[in-house]
């Protein structure tokens, strides 16, 4: 019996030949990642453990960006904390404002992930590593201050779902369309404890900015990671700049590998597609909802705030004019990406159709700021959840769509696909 790509991760860092779906494993750890939110409670059980230092300062990273710019004065007390810990032991991979962004776009841009490593975070959507032919996955604080102190985790070896993606995607579709769309089909509990594991020749037909789309929302779906293989498109983005120097293993999975079910998906037929409230499971085709009206669209969050979403959304936007009673917000993944957008002119574009272009944040993602809900009112997001009470109010509603979906409906005021 093979092992899957997942399985074959665990094992290396567990120091074994082989691991079974079930068995319980200590492992070494390649990063430990922790937020402005999770990082305080985690530091706090850092110290009950009587840890004296972390495992290695070069294999933390700790990213303040859910509330940062400080909203108030808890969030900025939260980060004050994390600032002084990450003093304190000299961490080599802290990020503040100015320099930094949402931390899973900006860990992948800074070259801290690679294939074959494993990756724990104090947030559940550290699965999106996985566009990277890495394993990482979210954890609780306790763990991530386990995790600072020893090094090392507890895993139990998942099972896995293999997800066959076969030809092409139809511009403008999208990565965020094909993860909604799997959603659909499977669920929000329909991976769970699960690995998803990507495959198949259209693979190759997905953007890096894409697969770290999708595998952002591997956890939305329950999975515990999603994966994808090695491939010329990683390669690439790994060496780009010389992103990547350090060694790296990419695992396949063997022929004999065992999955649970595989869930086979045409890329042509795959449709605009949008999660309406209040679980991403509750998908629909983008055409068919042209009566829902909206008062709000974020275009950002560590799903959909990459280059690739931005070029989406300035070309729907250039030399039109957003719907007036409709706030439109974009927020940039990361402080280069800002960047990148002013220079290329995708900033510009974007404010003169009347949108606001704003600082990498989390903000409205979480209810947190800079774009919070009142009762009653209605956002299309390019965030990763809808949850009740996500982005506000809980009268309030959240609808995931991608990018494209999103700039359409900034110009007419109501869910609509690029004319």
């Amino acid at each position: 019996m093979g092992m899957t790509m997942t399985q074959k991760i665990l094992a290396r860092a567990a120091g074994l030949p082989k691991v079974e779906a079930g068995q319980l494993l200590l492992c070494a750890l390649d990063l430990v990642l922790g937020n402005d939110i999770t990082t305080p409670v985690a530091i706090e059980e850092f110290g009950k453990m009587g840890a004296a230092t972390v495992f290695d300062r070069t294999k933390i990273a700790l990213i303040p960006d859910h509330f940062t710019p400080n909203k108030d004065i808890k969030s900025a007390e939260q980060a004050k904390g994390m600032r002084e810990f990450a003093r304190k032991h000299d961490i080599l991979h802290y990020y503040e404002v100015g320099r930094a962004g949402i931390e899973h776009a900006l860990l992948p841009e800074q070259g801290l992930v690679a294939p074959g490593e494993l990756i724990i975070g104090a947030d559940s959507h550290t699965c999106t590593y996985g566009a990277l032919g890495a394993l990482s996955t979210g954890v609780g604080s306790t763990d991530m201050a386990g995790g600072m102190a020893l090094g090392k985790a507890w895993f139990k070896v998942p099972e896995a779902i293999r997800v066959t993606l076969k030809g092409a995607l139809r511009p403008p579709v999208s990565g965020k369309d094909v993860i909604l769309h799997l959603i659909g089909l499977i669920g929000v509990d329909g991976a769970r404890y699960m690995s998803l594991e990507f495959a198949g020749d259209g693979v190759g037909n997905i953007s890096m900015d894409g697969r770290l789309c999708i595998a952002n929302m591997a956890i939305e779906a329950g999975a515990k990671n999603g994966i994808f293989p090695v491939d010329d498109i990683t390669r690439a983005y790994l060496s780009e700049n010389d992103r990547v120097t350090r060694p790296w293993t990419a695992y396949e999975p063997d022929p004999d590998a065992v999955y649970t079910q595989e869930v086979i998906i045409d890329l042509a037929e795959v449709p605009l597609t949008v999660s309406l409230p209040h679980l991403p499971s509750n998908t629909k085709r983008a055409d068919q909802c042209g009566d829902i009206r909206v008062d709000q669209v974020v275009i950002g969050s560590c799903t959909n705030g990459r280059m690739e979403d931005l070029r989406v959304a300035a070309d729907i936007l250039r030399g039109k004019q957003i719907a007036p009673d409709v706030r439109c917000i974009v927020i940039p993944g990361t402080q280069a990406i800002l960047r990148q957008a002013i220079d290329e002119g995708l900033a510009q574009a974007m404010i003169d159709a009347g949108a606001l272009v704003t600082m990498p944040t989390c903000g409205p993602c979480l209810g947190g700021h800079c774009g919070v809900l009142a009762a009653g009112e209605r956002c299309v997001a390019t965030t990763n959840r809808n949850f009740v009470g996500r982005m506000g109010d809980p009268a309030s509603e959240v609808i995931l769509a991608s990018p494209a979906v999103a700039a359409a409906t900034a110009l007419k005021g109501f869910v609509s696909v690029p004319e």
